[in-house]
């Protein structure tokens, strides 16, 4: 549990395992598509989309875990060290 002047934020994600590379690709349907270039095979795919996900956001992968989802597409992440306002700025970035 973040400690409280640790910002916390849940983001919705959609994944693409066995992409032909790795990286964020914007919002579909209100979700965040995260290519992994990883197959869903036991956690190797999870695996990739944390360091995606930390290296992104530039935090430590040990503050992004999937809190819902693990075996599906759609998963629900959180994130340690990232306030909403930065997630959204980021986001707008990825839409230029």
């Amino acid at each position: 549990m973040p400690s409280s002047d640790e910002s916390s934020i849940t983001i919705e994600i959609r994944v693409q395992p066995k992409s032909s590379r790795d990286g964020i690709d914007g919002l579909q349907n209100g979700r965040l598509k995260v290519r992994v270039s990883a197959p869903p095979e036991g956690v190797k795919a999870n695996e990739r989309l944390v360091d995606i996900i930390a290296k992104a956001f530039g935090v430590s992968k040990s503050s992004v875990e999937i809190v819902m989802g693990e075996r599906s597409k759609l998963k629900t992440i959180r994130t340690r060290g990232m306030s909403q306002d930065e997630y959204d700025l980021f986001v707008k970035r990825l839409a230029i």
